[in-house]
């Protein structure tokens, strides 16, 4: 079905769940595929459930023996080990872990196969983005990396150049961590410095090792930056680096965590903002990947009011069924928050800030400003090693 976007969903992946005091709750994916269909987005989009993630897929990626631990923890979690990062508070074990992790895993992996193989121009896995886990060990809410995954697998089927583009409030650090050394790979993350959040580790000065030098560029952004920052950063770093790499892949995360709301970040972005970045990430594909792009979920915590309206308008860019920021929510879909949650729903798809603006970075910059002090430590730590101007 070339020309049209795929949404990938199987209920199944709100299996993913850590228990009911993790402020990963699964509601967040259920609300989001609801508000999908409420503003009639299945119309204009192929639904696609796709299989679990294989064994040797997920070699791609993993560790065997951290797979196994997976499976050990997953048909006990009395049995989790903790040396592999399960059974932590982050990532409490629970009963049929390996199989909802690896099935997330299989959407965002059948998505970029989808891509790269021409089924589909855009393909959205909101369920995926689970950046943090590494080869060896789970992290920060992530079993299995299926951004990493996704990636690995365009490597295998001949995929020369992928760019990923990461802008969860945390940095990216397993998928960078995956593709440190390898120069087919530019992964770029904006994110809260790290001096401030988790996973403590996003600095500039991170650059990627051996034939990957230069493939590995982060912006660690104050705290409080709020859309103008936000945006100006983004522009200021991404557009450029993808015009030189030319990547044939375009690979997006969309963490809704950046939000003003998210009780776990320090960011003051708006849902707006977020929905420039999106509109930016479809723009970029279509000007350096010939339109292939592969959007993913991520992290967002407020799970009522924020992720479900922010990814359901990174499914309409994608769709190419852009929703208008002014959109009155359905009722029906209100109704469904305040029976699941006990929670009052947002009415509108916007937070009042569109048209969001900010200032460009060749209009000029203020080296005792903060933001700006941030875009220039990466343009200087990672622009020359591609032969760009700091």
């Amino acid at each position: 079905m070339s020309g049209r976007a795929q949404l990938m969903w199987d209920e199944a992946v709100t299996g993913y769940d850590f228990g009911p005091d993790h402020p990963m709750a699964p509601v967040r994916l259920e609300l989001t595929r609801k508000l999908v269909a409420a503003l009639g987005l299945d119309r204009e989009l192929e639904i696609v459930a796709a299989k679990p993630a294989g064994e040797s897929t997920l070699r791609l990626v993993h560790r065997e023996d951290y797979i196994d631990a997976v499976r050990t923890a997953s048909a006990d979690p009395r049995a989790a080990d903790g040396s592999y990062g399960l059974g932590t508070v982050d990532d409490p074990a629970f009963a049929g872990m390996h199989e909802v992790s690896a099935l997330i895993a299989g959407q965002s992996v059948a998505a970029a196969e989808a891509v790269w193989r021409g089924d589909a121009d855009h393909a959205v896995n909101f369920a995926g983005g689970l950046h943090h886990a590494m080869p060896g060990g789970a992290s920060g809410f992530c079993v299995y990396n299926d951004a990493a995954l996704a990636i690995a697998r365009l490597l295998e089927l001949g995929v020369e150049r992928v760019a990923y583009v990461d802008v969860d409030v945390h940095h990216g650090d397993g998928v960078q961590a995956a593709f440190w050394e390898d120069p087919r790979v530019l992964t770029i993350s904006l994110h809260e410095h790290p001096r401030t959040l988790f996973p403590a580790t996003g600095w500039p000065q991170e650059t990627g090792a051996g034939a990957g030098e230069g493939a590995a560029v982060n912006v660690a952004l104050p705290a409080g930056t709020g859309d103008a920052g936000w945006l100006r950063a983004f522009h200021a770093v991404v557009p450029e680096l993808l015009a030189e790499f030319r990547p044939q892949v375009l690979v997006s995360q969309h963490g809704a965590d950046t939000h003003f709301e998210d009780p776990l970040a320090h960011l003051a972005v708006s849902l707006d903002a977020q929905r420039a970045v999106q509109l930016a990430c479809h723009e970029l594909a279509h000007a350096h990947a010939d339109g292939k792009w592969l959007a993913l979920g991520g992290g967002g915590y407020a799970v009522v009011d924020v992720v479900p309206r922010s990814w359901t308008h990174l499914v309409g860019v994608a769709a190419g069924r852009e929703i208008a920021p002014e959109t009155v929510i359905p009722e029906g879909w209100r109704q469904e928050v305040y029976a699941r949650t006990r929670q009052l729903g947002p009415q509108r798809m916007t937070d009042g800030r569109w048209p969001v603006s900010w200032p460009s970075w060749e209009s000029g910059y203020d080296p005792a400003d903060r933001l700006d002090q941030a875009v220039l430590a990466t343009r200087r730590s990672a622009f020359p090693l591609r032969g760009l101007l700091a």
